[in-house]
C-alpha cells in the first residue's frame, strides 16, 4: 500500500531533536525555524517533557471521558492562571480544526444563528465547518460550500460594523495573527472594534490563537496585546509540544448541557499529562518573555536587510515577504544552509521557531540566511 500523495516533501529523513535542531537520518544537523509547523513550542525532546510522557504512558494512557480524570482539572487551573482567563472553561479535543469545529458549534447553539463573519487570507482547518471560514476554494468541497460565511478584508472596520448590524451573524472568527495568510495581524484598534460591535449585536467571537497562542507571540495570546477578552478562544500545536491536542476556551456566558459537545479522545491522561509539561517549562523557562526579547531582536536584524520587501509579526512568529517568489531560497536554506523555515503564499518566508530560540541562534540565522540569499 502506498501512502495518499497530499505533500510536496524535502528530501530529508528528520529521524531527532533536540532544543531548536533537528537531524537527519545521514547526521546533519539543521537549524529548526519552523517548529514542525509552530508545534514544538518548548523545543525538541525537552527533557521535562519526555520525562512527564514516559512516566504517565508507563501507568495509565487512556481511559475515556466517562470517569473523572483530574490530569484534565490540573491542566484548567494551569491553563487558566498562565493565560490569564481563569473564570473561562475548557474543553480538550485533539487538533486546531476540531477546537475551531467545535467553536463555530458553540457559537451557533449559543445564538440560535447560523452565519459567519471571517477574514480573507484566513486559515482555520480542514474539517467541515473548519474548512468552510478558510478562504480557500482548493480545499473547500461541495459537501462544505454552504454559503453561510462571509470573507471580509482584515482591518477593515466599516465592512465589519455593516454585516453586523444585519443581526443575523453567529460569529466572527478572526486568527490572532494570519499564519498561512502570510504573518498579518489584526490592528488591536480593528479588534476593539469588533469586540463592541459583537457585544452590541448578539454575535459571538471566536479567536483562533491556534498558530498565534502558547506565548509565541510575546504574549501568551496574541490578541492579548489589544486588550480584548474572547468569548471563545481555540488553541492547539504548541499546546502539548507535538503530541496532538487542541482546545477551547470558553467564556462563562456558555452553559453547558450534556449531548452538546463531545470526544473520544479528547483530554486524554497521556495527552493531559503532556500539556501540563509544557506549562511548567513555559512558566519556569520564562519563554514567553523570551519570545518577545528575541522575536524583537531577530525582526529587527531582517528588517536591516536591504533585498527584504517586508517583515512582519510579533514574537517568534514571522513572516519575511520578498520582491520574488521563495522557492528557490527556501531550498538552498534547507540544502545548503541547514535551517528549516516555513512559507505562506509563493513569496513569503515563515519563522516558527520553538520558543526556547537563543539570540545566539537568531543571529546564526541570520548569517544563513544572508548567505542563501547572496547565493541568489
Amino acid at each position: 500500500m502506498n501512502l495518499f500523495d497530499v505533500y510536496p516533501l524535502f528530501d530529508i529523513e528528520i529521524t531527532k531533536g533536540r532544543g531548536c535542531h533537528v537531524y537527519s537520518a545521514d547526521g546533519t544537523e539543521y537549524l529548526d525555524l519552523y517548529g514542525g509547523h509552530a508545534v514544538v513550542s518548548v523545543g525538541h525532546c525537552h527533557p521535562v517533557v519526555v520525562k512527564a510522557i514516559e512516566r504517565q504512558a508507563s501507568q495509565l494512557m487512556f481511559y475515556s471521558n466517562s470517569v473523572i480524570n483530574l490530569f484534565q482539572q490540573q491542566l484548567a487551573d494551569r491553563l487558566g492562571r498562565v493565560s490569564g482567563y481563569d473564570d473561562y472553561a475548557l474543553f480538550l479535543v485533539n487538533s486546531g480544526a476540531e477546537a475551531n469545529e467545535n467553536a463555530l458549534k458553540l457559537a451557533s447553539f449559543h445564538t440560535g444563528r447560523k452565519r459567519v463573519i471571517a477574514f480573507r487570507r484566513a486559515f482555520h482547518g480542514r474539517t467541515s465547518a473548519a474548512v468552510e471560514v478558510t478562504d480557500n476554494p482548493k480545499i473547500i468541497s461541495p459537501l462544505n460550500a454552504n454559503n453561510n460565511v462571509t470573507f471580509l478584508p482584515l482591518n477593515d472596520m466599516d465592512a465589519v460594523c455593516n454585516e453586523l448590524s444585519k443581526d443575523d451573524v453567529a460569529a466572527v472568527i478572526v486568527e490572532g495573527i494570519q499564519g498561512v495568510g502570510g504573518i498579518r495581524i489584526p490592528d488591536e484598534a480593528f479588534l476593539r472594534v469588533v469586540r463592541e460591535e459583537c457585544d452590541r449585536h448578539g454575535t459571538v467571537l471566536i479567536l483562533d490563537e491556534i498558530q498565534s497562542g502558547y506565548g509565541r507571540s510575546g504574549r501568551f495570546f496574541a490578541h492579548q496585546y489589544s486588550g480584548i477578552r474572547p468569548d471563545l478562544i481555540t488553541c492547539a500545536k504548541g499546546i502539548a509540544n507535538g503530541f496532538p491536542m487542541g482546545a477551547v476556551l470558553i467564556s462563562p456566558k456558555f452553559k453547558p448541557s450534556y449531548g452538546m459537545l463531545g470526544t473520544t479522545f479528547g483530554g486524554n491522561h497521556l495527552a493531559c499529562a503532556t500539556a501540563i509539561a509544557v506549562l511548567d517549562i513555559i512558566e519556569e523557562e520564562r519563554l514567553v518573555e523570551n519570545a518577545a526579547k528575541v522575536g524583537e531582536h531577530l525582526i529587527e536584524r531582517l528588517k536591516a536587510i536591504p533585498a527584504i520587501a517586508e517583515v512582519r509579526g510579533e514574537g517568534l512568529m514571522i513572516g519575511i515577504e520578498m520582491p520574488f517568489e521563495t522557492k528557490e531560497l527556501r531550498r538552498r536554506l534547507i540544502y545548503d544552509e541547514h535551517v528549516f523555515t516555513g512559507a505562506a503564499s509563493t513569496n513569503i518566508i515563515r519563522l516558527l521557531p520553538p520558543l526556547t530560540l537563543t539570540m545566539a541562534q537568531a543571529d546564526d540565522f541570520i548569517d544563513r540566511f544572508t548567505r542563501a540569499l547572496t547565493s541568489l
